[in-house]
């Protein structure tokens, strides 16, 4: 949504402003006024039309324009009904010189995990990508994943979801609803989302990264793996647009504030004081998980010492 249609739509919320008003409001013909409208009634937005102007009735479920409307991170949205991959798609824009795009859909076709998973998106979930531009070396890269696991927990919680977050990408819900004694805490808990960072770079610079989020929103169990949960199965059906607004607000902030990730992570870990066994290219490390440090490296005390995980699968093991 460009600035004017934007400033057009938050003029109409405040009340009826006649067509003229607008047009010097922003120093736009009226005919521009007349499109802009009409262009957010194309996007779903209900506008009354009556003898003291154009008045804002009803926002549309979701969408670009959606999401964007009462947003305050400075993210342009480009929405899909359905597509292949957001992922795929934010890859395509890394190309050209575009930054601070998110790339959202309903549906998403032929999603991808870590390690090349299939990653189902039907309707009704979160679909997205974030392409961004960071002033950062490849080496803290990692940390944008951190962060967008910190907000899709935060925005999970604002919904009543009693998420946390299981190193290195995942978003879970624990069986027994965070007491600790559910059978699936041993392994991590019930998935509710996924994560997953792509980047260029150089040397000492990231040209771009795509971090792309995957959230079961509203899906009813049936449609999800037996390991998996979703915001409408824990807490009932979630207002899309408030949660996705949510989660780039919190992802913006901690963004440009890097020094506040790792301990908002560690507020939410589920994997930090339990003993696990991670699997990595260079072979198998077990232990007691203790903290995670910086670029967002998994510390395990093992019985040879402290080890730092940097990639792995990682899984809860039953207490001893």
């Amino acid at each position: 949504m460009n600035e004017t249609r934007r400033a057009v739509l938050d003029a109409l919320a405040e009340g009826p402003v006649a067509g003229p008003d607008l047009a010097d409001r922003f120093d736009v013909s009226r005919n521009a006024v007349w499109k802009h409208v009409e262009a957010l009634r194309d996007a779903g937005f209900e506008i009354h039309s009556s003898d003291a102007g154009y008045e804002l009735i009803a926002v549309p479920e979701f969408g670009g324009p959606t999401v964007q409307y009462g947003l305050e991170a400075p993210f342009d949205v480009e929405y899909h009904d359905a597509i292949a991959s957001t992922n795929d798609r934010a890859r395509e824009l890394a190309a050209t010189s575009e930054s601070d795009v998110v790339v959202l859909a309903d549906e998403q076709t032929g999603g991808r995990g870590r390690l090349d998973r299939e990653w189902a998106g039907p309707s009704g979930g979160v679909w997205l990508s974030l392409l961004v531009r960071p002033d950062v070396p490849p080496s803290h890269a990692p940390l944008l994943t951190l962060a967008a696991a910190v907000a899709v927990t935060r925005a999970a919680r604002e919904a009543g979801v009693p998420a946390e977050i299981k190193w290195p990408n995942d978003v879970v819900v624990p069986a027994d609803g965070g007491d600790g004694d559910g059978d699936s805490s041993a392994r991590g808990g019930r998935k509710l989302a996924g994560i997953l960072t792509e980047m260029e770079g150089e040397a000492d610079r990231v040209s771009w990264a795509v971090v792309g989020v995957g959230v079961n929103a509203n899906l009813p169990g049936e449609r999800l793996p037996a390991e998996a949960t979703s915001v409408q199965e824990e807490s009932g059906p979630v207002e899309r647009r408030v949660f996705v607004q949510r989660l780039l607000e919190t992802f913006d902030k901690l963004r440009a504030d890097p020094d506040a990730v790792l301990p908002a992570w560690r507020e939410y870990a589920a994997t930090l004081g339990q003993r696990v066994r991670v699997e990595t290219p260079a072979g198998t490390v077990e232990g007691n998980a203790v903290d995670v440090a910086v670029p967002g490296a998994l510390v395990v005390e093992t019985d040879e010492g402290r080890v730092r995980v940097h990639a792995g699968d990682c899984e809860h093991l039953r207490p001893a």
